[in-house]
């Protein structure tokens, strides 16, 4: 008798995500992970830990820091960091700015000006492969990236210039000054992470869950009022029960309406909705329709 052999949905995306990035160590000499603290970088964490165990994960991860962030997710970046016993590298807005790197954005936004302290930072420490935590499902532009993502050696990405990846065969070839951007979780979706976050009893900054909070309806979104989104004049912030879909800059990154206080319910929420986390709650994305393809053409993550 053959015995059955299944793979669940759950494990075959683990393995091409460790399958990935076993792949990049073998290949490049100075990879790096970019993680905020946020559930796409918490899940990719943790798929780096499984890669490499029982050996300590082999490459650094780096926080290109606005400045703009929420306070909860920055302590759980160091206190993750310090559990795992990673170096973590911080590339910081606030600093280029002081240096005159970069200037601050009329709008408050720093989303953009983001991109040239991350090339900055690839340059100084010579990365030449940087791990992403992008998903396709997310946003059309990233639908357009394939896994390994080549840049050039002005860190820019070219749509049209992308390699083919036919039965997973990834070309990791770069000449001095190019690099390769890695997207692990591409085949993964919304959902997919939160079944994994609740399979892996992965534990995540708090505002991913349901929690009374004072905002103020802009546009339909619902934005947090903070040191880094004062109150305009003429709005009236009120308390509303929400939940962060995805976690960017607190002058940018809208709440949701939610009761979902638990990774059960959140998956039941997800499950239903119809409109992408980026969609519906980051405010940067909606400069013009080709926001997000425009600042990856220029670099950007």
């Amino acid at each position: 008798m053959t015995a059955a052999y299944r793979v669940s949905h759950l494990d075959a995306l683990e393995a091409e995500s460790i399958f990935i990035m076993r792949e990049v160590v073998a290949e490049f000499e100075r990879p790096v992970l970019l993680f905020s603290g946020g559930k796409d970088s918490i899940v990719m964490l943790r798929l780096a830990e499984k890669a490499f165990a029982p050996a300590r994960i082999p490459f650094p991860v780096m926080h290109v820091d606005t400045g703009h962030n929420f306070p909860e997710v920055l302590a759980f970046r160091d206190a993750r960091v310090d559990e795992l016993g990673v170096q973590l590298i911080v590339a910081s807005v606030p600093e280029a700015l002081t240096s005159g790197l970069v200037r601050e954005p009329a709008d408050g936004m720093r989303n953009r000006i983001q991109t040239p302290v991350l090339l900055d930072a690839v340059e100084k420490y010579k990365f030449d492969a940087l791990f992403g935590g992008a998903r396709r499902d997310e946003e059309k532009a990233r639908a357009k990236e394939r896994v390994f993502s080549f840049r050039d050696e002005f860190g820019q990405w070219d749509p049209r210039n992308q390699r083919p990846e036919l039965w997973s065969l990834y070309n990791a070839r770069v000449h001095p000054g190019e690099s390769i951007r890695v997207f692990p979780l591409s085949n993964w979706t919304e959902l997919d992470i939160w079944h994994y976050i609740a399979r892996e009893r992965i534990g995540l900054p708090e505002i991913y869950f349901a929690h009374d909070r004072e905002v103020v309806d802009r546009g339909g979104m619902l934005y947090a009022i903070n040191e880094f989104l004062p109150l305009r004049p003429g709005e009236e912030p009120f308390v509303e029960r929400v939940r962060y879909r995805t976690v960017g800059d607190a002058s940018c990154t809208a709440a949701v309406k939610s009761d979902a206080d638990t990774i059960a319910k959140v998956i039941d929420e997800v499950a239903s909705t119809r409109i992408t986390e980026r969609g519906a709650t980051r405010g940067d994305d909606k400069v013009s329709e080709a926001a997000m393809e425009d600042r990856k053409r220029e670099g950007y993550f």
